[in-house]
């Protein structure tokens, strides 16, 4: 369905002449496109066109929206800011290029006449169809919120560095003034203020006399002039307003302001009219126009074969650094900060644990956060730990969990690399803290590795290749600027690249075949397969105690192994060391030496060297000789020369043991103090149950509840799918129906009295209003001459509305009608309805 056009009965296209006008002349696919473009039009929908209009002209919205253009195009919409109002296309042309035959100022770029001319209807087009302008060609008019948010001023010159018109600048100026500069610039005596501003606007925008009178200028006048012609158009001068006249001037400045060529802003303060500004230089209103934008710097040329082979290397690097952090804090999880997130000692444990630097470690604590494999856990003394999705996401391959991370990071609001900096009250914010989203993260990183995608395949390129290229396409996205001089769009670039190399999303600089899988909407994990190592299931044990992985290990093999033996150094190959506490540790975790030995001879590839066979027996045979139990606490033993021993070791002083019985200690500690210090002297305790049996703790034990992974903060409102757009826009168009519906007179019916009668109000702002009796007739006779209606109804919830309604049936204090507002056929309560009227139906 298309909307109606505006055309009058005699088939001739008229003119909009308001905004809410050219919104009715548009089709029904051109708003469901406005609406896309700017969604927080739709929260509500609005009841009609003039509700939209009145929405689009809001300065929240108009500003939301201006954020969203390109350069050239907000470049254009500024030179429609400082043309007048209802200005043609060539003006703007003009404006934006300058004029043919007038040389331009000395300071102004070269400018590619025909690339303007080509590039500009697409601007236009593009500011119509988000309706931020309207009109025809002929005379062009920004929406009210656009113009005054974009015209320069001389508090806010803009991008443009304008000043005000001289009819703004002369504001509130004296009649005695304005002839006063009227006399110093050479002009006749006006009879009126607005005729003398008119003249002297006039003289300004004439380029010859205006020529004319700055050829009389004083050398330093000009000077000063060409100071303030590309902004900011302000100086600050003594006595600004003081009644300088041509006779009574004697320096540069009171030469300009007896002749009105700069004008009082401020008592301290002049400013260069705009009329001037333009003339001097030469017409045009920006320094520099781009009507393309810039094309990205590439860096150096990578065989493509090997970006792909390091990005893949790199990404299992990060899947395996995640499960290492996550595998330590499933043992030991850190205590969540008061006010949320990590402190700043278990950041550098968890550094310490990587070996990394610390904002390295707040990187991979913000992605497995974002990626929901980490959560507070919500207890009384809440604490950081692994979620039970890290359990299914530790199934998966390996390519398969790096998608996750990656779509992850994509979508992340989070910026992990704001950690440690201050925020506005001077606090240092903490790595998994509630300061660090940023809604701008999501569209930068995908902007960066979009122009990494145009390159051809192994091309690098850095920060300041690619950085020109998203200035311009969004001049006004760049957030706040810091103390550096850069704004935060800058340093996302930055850390956007340092963190695409860390998680395998680029390999050397160049974006990886993976990567442009998942950018392109498709699925990385076929493409990075087969570029990562194959998993082993063997180590090669060593006679000095340790074991080499010459690749990476299969998930159940390389937990398995970490529990029985430390990482002694990472790389393209794991070497493993067994140690009493790495044997020990296993032996709680509930294995015997047998399974020990047993899984060693099977995943090795050389036999068991006898000194692990040795060390293995060794630990078991002094496993669990000890036992720990709660009374406070309490150590058992069989062998009573151990107790003995234990009892005169003065490093058991901080226990205050003392002898229940032949093979029983009590102790003033706790279990686990008990067990920590026994170990810490070299003894092998275990911990029993209070029935004396042997208790096995697992260490990777602790998860949290089920946990959902944070959403990203919306930047600005969701995007509509097509089903809302179309019952909005359906939703719209029946509203203004009802509300511009052209009403004839009441249909009187058999109960109206000569006093009655009458016309029904016309104005589309109030209800109509009809008596009663007079309401019941007129749907009556509606139902008979199945003719449209026009009613005023109120709900339950008191709120008013009007509707064009095709009345079906009148009975039992209810109307049966089709509504076209809801498109549906409803039931109205005839109390309700405060009057009708007939619809005039156009020929």
């Amino acid at each position: 369905m298309t909307a109606p056009q505006s055309v009058p009965r005699n088939g001739r296209a008229t003119v909009p002449r308001t905004l809410a006008e050219e919104l009715r002349s548009r089709s029904d696919e051109a708003l469901a496109g406005l609406l896309r473009a700017r969604p927080d039009l739709l929260n509500p929908v609005p009841g009609d066109l003039t509700q939209l209009a009145a929405r689009l002209s809001s300065r929240a919205s108009a500003l939301r929206a201006l954020e969203r253009l390109d350069r050239f195009t907000l470049q254009v919409a500024e030179a429609l800011a400082a043309a007048p109002d209802g200005c043609p296309e060539a003006t703007v042309r003009t404006l934006l290029t300058g004029p043919a035959r007038v040389k331009p100022h000395p300071g102004a770029e070269p400018v590619d006449r025909a690339a303007v001319t080509a590039a500009l209807p697409a601007a236009l087009a593009t500011l119509r169809e988000q309706a931020l302008l309207w009109g025809p060609d002929s005379a062009l008019r920004l929406v009210i919120a656009v113009r005054e948010a974009l015209a320069p001023s001389a508090a806010n010159p803009g991008r443009t560095g304008l000043g005000p018109t001289l009819a703004e600048a002369t504001l509130g100026m004296s009649p005695a003034r304005l002839q006063q500069l009227l006399e110093g610039a050479g002009l006749p005596a006006t009879p009126d203020p607005v005729t003398a501003v008119a003249e002297l606007t006039a003289l300004l925008a004439d380029r010859r006399r205006c020529a004319a009178l700055l050829a009389q200028a004083p050398e330093p006048a000009l000077a000063l002039l060409d100071r303030l012609v590309w902004g900011p158009p302000t100086g600050t001068v003594p006595d600004a307003a003081r009644p300088v006249t041509a006779q009574s001037a004697h320096s540069p400045v009171e030469w300009l302001l007896a002749r009105g060529l700069l004008l009082p802003s401020s008592a301290g303060s002049v400013v260069l009219p705009r009329e001037l500004a333009l003339h001097l230089r030469g017409g045009r209103s920006h320094r520099a126009v781009e009507p393309a934008p810039p094309e990205p710097v590439a860096g150096a040329e990578r065989e493509p074969r090997t970006v792909d082979g390091a990005a893949a290397g790199q990404a299992y690097t990060a899947v395996r650094t995640v499960q290492e952090l996550l595998d330590a804090w499933g043992l030991q999880p850190p205590p969540t900060l008061r006010a949320g997130g990590l402190g700043v000692r278990d950041l550098k444990r968890a550094a310490l644990t990587l070996e990394c630097a610390e904002p390295t470690a707040a990187f991979w604590l913000e992605l497995a956060y974002t990626a929901g494999l980490l959560a507070p856990d919500g207890e009384v003394d809440e604490r950081w730990a692994p979620t039970p999705a890290y359990d299914a996401w530790l199934q998966d391959p390996v390519a398969e969990r790096w998608s996750v991370l990656a779509r992850s990071w994509l979508a992340a609001t989070r910026v992990a690399a704001l950690t440690g900096t201050p925020d506005g009250k001077g606090r240092t914010r903490a790595a998994l803290g509630p300061e660090l989203d940023r809604t701008l993260a999501p569209s930068v990183r995908r902007a960066v590795l979009g122009l990494l995608d145009t390159l051809p395949p192994g091309s690098t390129a850095g920060a300041d290749g690619l950085l020109p290229r998203l200035r311009w396409q969004r001049p006004l996205r760049g957030g706040a600027v810091g103390q550096d001089g850069r704004d935060l769009r800058d340093h996302l670039v930055d850390w956007t690249l340092e963190e695409a190399e860390l998680l395998g999303v680029t390999g050397r600089g160049a974006l990886a075949a993976p990567a442009r899988a998942l950018l392109g909407g498709g699925d990385p994990v076929p493409v990075l397969e087969p570029l990562l190592p194959q998993p082993l299931d063997h180590v090669i044990l060593q006679p000095d105690l340790t074991a080499i992985a010459p690749g990476p290990l299969l998930t159940p093999l390389a937990q398995a192994l970490a529990l029985c033996a430390e990482v002694e150094s990472k790389g393209g190959a794991t070497v493993y060391r067994f140690t009493p506490e790495s044997v020990r540790r296993s032996l709680d975790a509930g294995r015997t030496a047998a399974d020990l030995r047993t899984f060693l001879e099977r995943h090795s590839r050389t036999p068991v060297p006898q000194p692990l066979t040795y060390l293995i027996d060794d630990v078991a045979r002094r496993h669990g000789v000890l036992r720990v139990g709660a009374a406070s606490a309490y150590l058992r033993c069989d062998d009573t020369a151990l107790l003995n021993e234990v009892l005169a070791d003065r490093r058991a002083a901080e226990l205050r043991l003392r002898m229940l019985a032949p093979t029983v200690l009590a102790a003033q500690a706790g279990p686990e103090t008990l067990l920590g210090v026994l170990r810490s002297m070299g003894y092998a305790p275990v911990a029993e149950s209070a029935e004396g049996d042997v208790l096995i703790t697992r260490p990777d034990s602790h998860r949290t509840p089920p946990r959902s992974a944070p959403a990203p903060v919306p930047d600005g409102p969701a995007r509509p799918d097509g089903v809302l757009l179309g019952a909005a826009v359906k939703a719209i168009r029946a509203g203004d129906r009802a509300a511009t519906a052209v009403r004839r007179e009441t249909v009187a019916g058999p109960a109206a009295t000569p006093h009655q009668a009458g016309p029904a109000r016309t104005d589309t702002r109030q209800l109509p209003r009809t008596a009663s009796a007079d309401t019941l007739a007129a749907l009556q006779t509606a139902v008979l001459l199945g003719e449209r209606m026009w009613i005023g109804y109120v709900n339950a919830e008191g709120l008013a509305s009007q509707r064009v309604v095709d009345p079906v049936k009148v009975e039992g204090g209810f109307v049966t009608a089709y509504d076209h507002l809801s498109d549906e056929v409803r039931t109205f309560a005839l109390h309700r309805i405060t009057g009708v009227a007939e619809v005039d139906e156009p020929a």
